[in-house]
């Protein structure tokens, strides 16, 4: 008997971390309700100034455009058309993000990067978290085809969740995640449009609280195919994340800078002070969002880019 139960053990905690067999169950395209956002801040920012430059900037989870208030502006005064939507899901309802799944986010971010494309002679893609993520899977994707962007940013990208192999311990509660989505799509979920505990300006951010552990899982899932084609991405790429990060460990930079193949790869080191967040949404952060956007503008306009690591 004790065999059969060392082998259910077994079973169940391989079938919760490799997440064998898994795949995203709501795969069909959606677009987003502007008209539902739970407030004006939540919604999509768009600058347009008839720029042939423009840039794409994609919010993590579960946040909001809000993330990029002020390098949005930055960018329209550096010149460029500026783009954050609202994904799907998000920014309305949490209920509404509990039914809905990577594959879905990124098929929406794919056809607004495409028109885009279309549209600009340069176009650009920034993403924090799990938009830096999409935007390493849009340079898979579109790299080496006519729908090439011209540079990638990132910011406390994640490629590995957990990992025994790596060190990477993001949160232990994904080992049984898998078992729990069975149950319940979401935990204690709710709005949060401020942060009365946070400084810094992590007190003024917009989007979900909680464990969204359907989505989460889905997300978790996409992280293995990206790692796997990073060397993949052949245009000029700038990787950056803060050494102290609580959200994201600082380790994914790490596998990013040795796993990808850009021939014009910089990456770069944050070390934030004693502050009251997380030190993960980067841009949002009054003390760093000046110095890291002014960095980001150099190496966006640099049409020489060094190859060097930063």
């Amino acid at each position: 008997m004790w065999i059969i139960i060392l082998l259910l053990l077994i079973a169940f905690i391989l079938w919760n971390t490799t997440l064998i067999g898994y795949r995203d169950k709501q795969t069909q395209r959606l677009q987003t309700d502007e008209s539902k956002v739970f407030c004006e801040m939540a919604r999509s920012i768009t600058y347009k100034q008839g720029s042939n430059t423009a840039i794409l900037l994609v919010h993590g989870f579960p946040s909001t455009p809000a993330m990029y208030t002020y390098s949005a502006k930055r960018f329209h005064d550096a010149g460029f058309d500026v783009y954050s939507p609202l994904m799907p899901g998000f920014g309305t309802d949490p209920k509404d993000l509990e039914q809905t799944t990577f594959t879905q986010w990124f098929d929406f971010i794919c056809r607004y990067y495409e028109d885009l494309r279309s549209k600009y002679e340069t176009l650009f893609v920034l993403g924090t978290s799990m938009g830096g993520l999409m935007t390493l899977k849009l340079g898979e994707h579109y790299c080496n085809s006519d729908k090439e962007p011209d540079k990638l940013v990132t910011i406390a990208a994640p490629v590995v969740y957990n990992s025994f192999r790596e060190g990477i311990f993001t949160d232990k509660r994904q080992y049984i995640a898998r078992t729990l989505a069975l149950f319940k799509p979401s935990i204690n979920v709710r709005i949060i449009t401020e942060n009365s505990k946070g400084e810094d300006g992590s007190d003024q951010w917009y989007g979900y609280g909680g464990t969204f552990i359907r989505p989460g899982l889905s997300l978790v899932h996409a992280m293995p195919s990206v790692r796997k084609n990073l060397g993949s991405i052949t245009c000029p790429l700038f990787s950056i994340h803060d050494v102290n990060d609580r959200v994201i460990p600082f380790k994914n930079l790490k596998i990013i800078e040795r796993e990808q193949k850009s021939p014009n790869f910089r990456s770069l080191v944050t070390t934030m002070g004693d502050f009251n967040h997380g030190r993960h949404s980067l841009l949002s952060y009054h003390s760093i969002q000046a110095s890291l956007t002014d960095t980001i503008l150099d190496f966006l306009q640099n049409k020489e880019n060094s190859d060097a690591q930063t």
